[in-house]
């Protein structure tokens, strides 16, 4: 064996070395520690921790009167996915049927509007609330009032009797005011009736209870308004029809109660 056999043998050995010297007594206290707590768990001879060799190796005991109480209140899922349809309009209707149009009088057939221009289509268009859509009519006394309209389904209750609520309507939204100076009512709803069967059917009651009756419409949005000379009285509906057959509606009638 020649010589530089031994000098490669000596530079393989000496890292090995220093490295077994260099071994921080840190890294053999952690070795100690973790042979300590292998013994504790395995219940040797050795274990120093006679609680943690109990906790570790007793049987582990379960009431079987409290396991069936588990989860009780717990939130079980659907015994089928939930739903995202939407009723049909005609779901809560009552009284009128279909049509919600039963009723004694004999309705009368709303006139062709006058000219194609619908200023009251507009209006409707332009406003967000009903309380902007009030804002907007011609008639001051409901213009004024605007402001002091106040949000509520029972408004809807409220309508005057001249002007109410269509027989079966679905209402999304009513708002009003009752001031010495001020009897708004404004009501959002919906119908599974036909455009112009609303419209004829609204002709007649407030014809009947005489008020005037100015049809308007742009093809698509109608509009019915009058006013009535003996108490200052006013209203007007617009009309839309829905893609299932019936129709939306805003109603915005003054001196009411």
């Amino acid at each position: 064996m020649n010589l530089s056999h031994f000098r490669t043998v000596g530079m393989v050995a000496l890292p090995l070395a220093l490295l077994a010297c260099g071994k921080r007594d840190d890294d053999r206290n952690l070795d100690s520690l973790d042979n300590e707590l292998v013994e504790a768990g395995s219940g040797g001879t050795n274990a120093s921790d006679p609680a943690m060799t109990s906790a570790l190796h007793d049987q582990i005991m379960v009431d079987p009167a409290l396991a069936q109480q588990s989860n009780a209140d717990s939130v079980r899922p659907p015994a089928q996915p939930y739903s995202g349809g939407v009723p049909p309009v005609g779901i809560a209707q009552s009284g009128g049927g279909t049509t919600g149009a039963a009723t004694s009088e004999t309705i009368k057939s709303t006139p062709a509007p006058a000219t194609k221009d619908c200023p009251n289509c507009q209006a409707a268009r332009d406003s967000l609330t009903l309380g902007a859509l009030a804002s907007r009519q011609k008639d001051k006394s409901t213009s004024g009032c605007a402001g002091a309209m106040r949000y509520s389904a029972r408004w809807a209750e409220k309508l005057p009797a001249d002007v109410p609520l269509y027989p079966g309507a679905r209402v999304a939204e009513a708002a009003g005011a009752d001031t010495s100076a001020c009897h708004l009512r404004a009501v959002t709803f919906s119908t599974s009736a036909k455009l112009q069967t609303v419209l004829d059917w609204y002709y007649t009651r407030v014809t009947n209870g005489g008020f005037s009756a100015e049809h308007q419409s742009d093809g698509t949005e109608h509009t019915l308004g009058g006013t009535r000379d003996r108490d200052g009285g006013a209203y007007v509906l617009f009309l839309t029809g829905r893609r299932d057959g019936g129709t939306d509606v805003d109603l915005v009638a003054n001196n009411g109660g």
